[in-house]
């Protein structure tokens, strides 16, 4: 599903005392099977842009194009519940969503609830936790039963079991330890090649950004003010810093090394991994000199 904004802008309160432009000027593409990364700090209008992307919010100017669906400022919407099954979210903290009595209940509520059969949703439960990494046997446990992390991936994979197209998230590791959000970041990432699905990922964490995505989208104040690949954002660290935003470590460490040997590596370290190779290329022409 390829998704395209055009001129869109979005007021809350919109006519009254109170009335608050929270996006404005947001023209972009993202490609269908792309793995995008929406950046910005508090206030920079991330969480608003998202949730146009399956009608929660519709803008005030502007148009969006979601597959085949439409959404036009000013005209009302009346049919968006086909695509609210294409387009997943996982909001932050998505475990407070979890209500029903078993992991089993708690996945099949959204399937059933958009006409699948109940014994035919129920025989998928097993692949749907396979995807999210859990075990079978949580099936028929409470998910209350469960640990964090573990009631972090029954809610994710109850979004998964409406199969969409698109998974949009919101700070999806917000509150875990960093071996528990790299775990649930290689988790999208495979998910994100096995089923083929576009992937927004909304985030404060610029390493999460450089690591896995293929675009990097820069909001600020509302607006659309980067955008590029990793390594392009990334080339531009005073740019990053004037707007607010941290930068990865690796790329500070890279810089430093840059500032003290007066060497320039050719593109910018987006993780330790290219860190550690650069200095063996740069130890080994050393040594040749």
């Amino acid at each position: 599903m390829d998704i395209v904004f055009r001129d869109v802008e979005h007021r809350y309160q919109i006519n009254t005392p109170f009335e608050k432009r929270a996006l404005y000027d947001i023209h972009m593409d993202i490609p269908n099977g792309s793995y995008v990364a929406v950046v910005g700090h508090t206030g920079s209008g991330k969480s608003t842009l998202l949730q146009h992307l399956n009608g929660l919010l519709q803008p005030t100017k502007g148009t969006i194009h979601l597959g085949n669906y439409t959404i036009t400022a000013g005209k009302k919407e009346k049919h968006l519940k086909p695509l609210r099954k294409k387009v997943g979210i996982v909001f932050q903290f998505p475990e407070h969503q979890l209500f029903e009595e078993t992991v089993e209940k708690d996945i099949c509520f959204g399937p059933i609830n958009f006409g699948v059969n109940a014994e035919e949703a129920k025989a998928r439960v097993g692949e749907w936790l396979a995807l999210v990494g859990l075990p079978e046997e949580v099936r028929h446990k409470s998910p209350f039963a469960l640990s964090g992390g573990q009631m972090r991936r029954v809610a994710i994979a109850g979004v998964l079991a409406m199969d969409p197209e698109v998974l949009v998230l919101d700070e999806p590791t917000a509150g875990l330890d960093p071996r528990g959000r790299k775990e649930m970041m290689d988790m999208f990432a495979k998910l994100q090649r096995q089923k083929h699905m576009t992937i927004v990922l909304v985030t404060h964490s610029m390493e999460e950004a450089a690591r896995y995505a293929d675009d990097i989208i820069v909001m600020h104040q509302g607006t659309i003010v980067r955008r590029g690949a990793p390594e392009h954002i990334f080339r531009h660290v005073d740019d990053l810093i004037s707007l607010g935003l941290d930068v990865p470590e690796p790329v500070l460490f890279q810089r430093a090394i840059e500032q003290k040997f007066g060497v320039q590596f050719h593109a910018p370290c987006l993780t330790m991994e290219d860190v550690i190779k650069n200095l063996q290329t740069l130890f080994t022409r050393v040594k040749r000199i």
